[in-house]
C-alpha cells in the first residue's frame, strides 16, 4: 500500500480483512480447521477465558443451593469477585501498553496517544472516565445478571446442563457463545446508532475514537444492560453455573482486550496473544461501518464491512454520503 493509503494508521495488518470460512462458499475445511485452531487453541483470549470462568466456579462461586435465597454474603461475594477480575485484567492490560509502554508502538493500529484531558469526558479525562463506567455501573450490572441468573438455575425457572447428562452439548456451550456474540452484538449495536439511541446512550461509548483497555466496557448504563443481557439466552437454552460465569466474562473481558488499541502482546518480537481487531478499531474511527465482529459475516452481508483496504474506504464514504443525504 502507498504512503498515502497508510495515513493515519501506524500499524495496519494484513488486508483485505478475512471473515469467517464457515461463512464462504465454497467450503474449505482446512480453511474451517484452523480458524477454529487459531480462535482457541495453544494461546487464546478463548481458552484463557474459559479457564478463568472454571477457576471462578472452582473456588470464588458461592454454592449453587445458597443461591436459592437473595442473601447480601453471596451477592458481595460475587461482586468482588468481579470487581478484581475487573481491575486486574482492565489495569494489567492498560499497565501493559500505555503506563510502562513494554513493546511501544509496536502493533499499535492508531498512533496518537490517548486523551489526558477533554470536556466530552464525564470525568474530565479518557482513562478516569472509562474506569468511572467500567467499574462502576458495569461491573454491577455484570454482576446483577449473575445474580439473577444463578438463582433461576438454582431455583429451577431455568434447564441446566450437565457434564454427565450430556458432555456433548457441555462443550459446545463454550463454542457457541461466540458465535452467538457475534450474531447479538451485530443486531444490538445496529440498535443502539439508529440515531435516537446513539444521541442518548451510545454517544458515551464513541467518546473513545481512539481506544485503550477501558474503553470496552465504558458504556451508558442501557447500553450496558442491553449490550450484557446477551446471557439470558440461557434461560432458554439452558446452563451449567460455569457457562453463565464464562458467557459474562467473555462479554466483558474481550471488550477490554478487544480495545487496547494493540493488535496483540508483543513478546520477544513476536505476537503472542491477538487482542485488538482491526476491524472493530476503524468501526471506532469511522462509526458508519463493522458493527459486528467476524465469526459471523453479518457486516458483509448487509454491505456495511470495511475490510481495510482503500477500495473499502471508497465505499464507507460514499455510503456515508447516502446516510447524511449529501
Amino acid at each position: 500500500m502507498s504512503e498515502a493509503e497508510l495515513e493515519g494508521w501506524n500499524h495496519l495488518p494484513e488486508v483485505p480483512i478475512r471473515v469467517s470460512p464457515f461463512f464462504t462458499w465454497p467450503l474449505n475445511p482446512v480453511e474451517m480447521t484452523r480458524w477454529v485452531w487459531n480462535s482457541w487453541f495453544l494461546i487464546s483470549e478463548k481458552l484463557i477465558i474459559v479457564g478463568i470462568a472454571f477457576a471462578s466456579y472452582t473456588w470464588f462461586q458461592p454454592p449453587l443451593e445458597e443461591t436459592t435465597t437473595f442473601a447480601p454474603g453471596w451477592i458481595a461475594e460475587m461482586y468482588a469477585r468481579n470487581l478484581i477480575l475487573a481491575l486486574g485484567v482492565g489495569g494489567a492490560l492498560h499497565l501493559w501498553f500505555y503506563t510502562f509502554s513494554v513493546q511501544g508502538k509496536k502493533l499499535k493500529y492508531d498512533p496518537r496517544p490517548l486523551m489526558v484531558k477533554g470536556r466530552q469526558f464525564t470525568l474530565g479525562g479518557q482513562i478516569r472516565d472509562n474506569m468511572f463506567w467500567t467499574l462502576g455501573t458495569g461491573v454491577l450490572i455484570w454482576t446483577g445478571y449473575e445474580v439473577i441468573l444463578f438463582w433461576a438455575l438454582a431455583s429451577g425457572h431455568m434447564p441446566m446442563i450437565t457434564w454427565a447428562a450430556n458432555p456433548v452439548w457441555f462443550v459446545a456451550m463454550f463454542l457457541l457463545v461466540p458465535v452467538w456474540e457475534s450474531f447479538y452484538f451485530y443486531v444490538i449495536h445496529r440498535l443502539i446508532h439508529v440515531p435516537f439511541l446513539y444521541r442518548h446512550v451510545h454517544y458515551l461509548h464513541h467518546r473513545n475514537i481512539n481506544v485503550g483497555p477501558w474503553s470496552g466496557m465504558s458504556q451508558h448504563p442501557i447500553e450496558q444492560m442491553i449490550f450484557l443481557g446477551s446471557v439470558f439466552v440461557h434461560v432458554i437454552v439452558g446452563a451449567h453455573p460455569v457457562h453463565i460465569l464464562f458467557h459474562l466474562q467473555y462479554f466483558f473481558l474481550t471488550a477490554m482486550t478487544t480495545h487496547t488499541g494493540y493488535q496483540g502482546l508483543l513478546i520477544r518480537d513476536k505476537n503472542r496473544l491477538n487482542l485488538g481487531t482491526f476491524h472493530h478499531q476503524m468501526h471506532h474511527r469511522y462509526f458508519e461501518c463493522n458493527y459486528g465482529s467476524l465469526e459471523i459475516p453479518w457486516d458483509k452481508w448487509m454491505g456495511t464491512f470495511h475490510d481495510g483496504t482503500p477500495e473499502a474506504n471508497v465505499r464507507m464514504q460514499k455510503r456515508r454520503k447516502r446516510i447524511m443525504g449529501q
